[in-house]
């Protein structure tokens, strides 16, 4: 699903005016609709309403949304926020249809104007500002954000917390933002409910349907993505009745040090659940007997040093590799991984120490063959890149170091970021709290690795293993909850996530 800024936003609601044709009084009707229908459908009825809007489109869903409630049996108070002196065409419609409506109370408010009481049962509706914002808010509106703020009620901004910028908040004014419970966006997701430092804004958001023009939403560009079932479901590569393990490739995992055996045998258990038609498993000599044991499906590859990996011979017989998750930053170990990487000519995957050792020789990354996958999670992104004051400044050098060594980089956390060499940058919609425990890293490099080796592109594996790894890890969720959750039960749980995104498999 494609995320537009807020001029790509302005233009989809213009092309649908002109194209479907529809009135934009009615455009707005049917965003109202959706976002009473949620509602009505989600918070108690006895609650008390109090919707404070401005006087731009955004307010003139407020007063549309609620003037549909008033006539439904909420107790509905409504506040008009005057901070210009005329109201946008559709925000005056509303306002004297809701003038018509018995029973809601309408009040004015201005900079002379007290704030009002904010009952402790009710439920704000936030319509002051929409998407479209572009400075930060100062004075009496600020003032009366504070105001929602402080009252510890359940707030639902619509279409977008007021205050808060579509796409870049480096410049924001954070206190001057409401802080929603729910935000009930329309049509496409927005680039700042990616980001973990506005979560505190946005809250649960949920994407409303209002039937924006689907010939404008097809053709129009955007070189971000929130990543859904419905956009990874065509890359699924069917398997021939006669195919064989030969057909799926060869892949070599090279992980695991003295103590650190576990990252192995989750990696590889990642790659074998992923379809790959043979794993070899390349490890120092203190892990041959517990990869045997554990890991039966996987051949072993043993390394001349007892504790830690050196180098492995051979590279060419291997249609793609992994290196990383346990391995450690031995100097004898960074010289084995330059060597890897300055002689393999096809895609790899790096994760977790084969990071941390590149991020301690920069000059490297310009060794990395082309298409390669790098899987940091933040603070392994920092060491390589240094701090970022946000997390739109740590897109933006996500997407640059992929231009700059034409890799790809998934950035994990939640919404995992997919930066591709090319500019584009995928958001992923699955996945949980519960993963945040050591070793889910591992399953990831181990999927992308199987992947990669039965002939998947790199941006055909990281999205579609990042997308698969995430929804296992929610199957697994609903019956072990986030607390319990292992990074074995994704392993075990993958099965289920390919069964239900590719609804054709058996």
């Amino acid at each position: 699903m494609k995320i537009l800024n807020s001029d790509q936003i302005r233009e989809a609601d213009s092309y649908t005016i002109k194209n479907e044709p529809i009135e934009s009084i009615d455009l707005m009707e049917r965003a109202s609709y959706a976002c009473y229908k949620w509602i009505k459908r989600n918070l108690k009825k006895k609650k008390k309403i109090q919707v404070f809007c401005g006087m731009g489109n955004n307010g003139g869903d407020g007063l549309a949304i609620a003037r549909m409630l008033g006539g439904t049996g909420y107790e509905v108070s409504v506040f008009i926020i005057n901070h210009t002196q005329k109201g946008s065409k559709d925000f005056q419609i509303n306002e004297e249809r809701l003038k018509k409506v018995r029973g809601i109370k309408i009040h004015y408010i201005n900079q002379e104007s007290s704030l009002p009481k904010i009952e402790k049962e009710a439920i704000v509706i936030d319509a002051i500002f929409g998407s479209g914002l572009k400075r930060p808010l100062e004075g009496f509106i600020a003032s009366i954000v504070h105001h929602i703020n402080s009252s510890a009620t359940i707030i639902v901004s619509i279409d977008f917390p007021s205050g808060l910028f579509c796409d870049n908040n480096s410049e924001n004014i954070e206190k001057n933002i409401i802080r929603a419970s729910y935000t009930l966006t329309f049509q496409v997701p927005k680039l700042s409910f990616m980001f973990p430092e506005n979560n505190k804004y946005v809250g649960k958001w949920y994407i409303l349907d209002i039937g924006l023009h689907r010939d404008f939403l097809n053709d129009i560009d955007s070189n971000k993505h929130l990543v859904l079932k419905e956009d990874i479901e065509y890359i699924h590569k069917s398997r021939d009745k006669f195919s064989h393990k030969g057909n799926y490739g060869h892949g070599l995992l090279i992980s695991g040090s003295y103590g650190k055996m576990g990252a192995a045998i989750l990696a590889s258990r990642g790659a074998l659940r992923s379809g790959i038609g043979l794993l070899t498993t390349h490890i120092p000599r203190c892990g041959y007997q517990i990869i045997q044991s554990s890991v039966p499906e996987a051949m072993c590859s043993i390394d001349d040093n007892e504790t830690i990996f050196t180098g492995v011979k051979d590279i060419g017989v291997y249609s793609a590799i992994g290196i990383g998750p346990g391995l450690g930053t031995d100097e004898n170990t960074e010289a084995g991984l330059k060597l890897l990487i300055q002689n393999y000519s096809a895609p790899m995957v790096l994760d977790a120490d084969a990071l941390n050792i590149l991020a301690n020789n920069p000059t490297w990354l310009s060794f990395l063959p082309k298409g390669s996958v790098i899987t940091p999670h933040i603070k392994e992104f920092e060491r390589i890149t240094g701090k970022s004051s946000n997390s739109y400044e740590q897109m933006q050098k996500a997407l640059e170091l992929a231009f700059r060594y034409q890799i790809f980089i998934i950035l994990k956390g939640a919404h995992t970021l997919t930066a591709f060499p090319d500019g584009r940058s995928y958001f992923n919609s699955s996945g949980n709290p519960g993963m945040a425990t050591g070793g889910t890293g591992d399953v990831l490099t181990g999927i992308i690795l199987g992947l990669l080796t039965q002939g998947y592109l790199p941006s055909e594996a990281t999205v579609a293993g990042v997308y698969l790894h995430g929804l296992a890890a929610d199957i697994a969720a609903r019956r072990k909850g986030y607390e319990a959750l292992l990074p074995g039960d994704i392993v075990e749980s993958y099965y289920k996530a390919v069964k239900k995104t590719f609804s054709y498999v058996n």
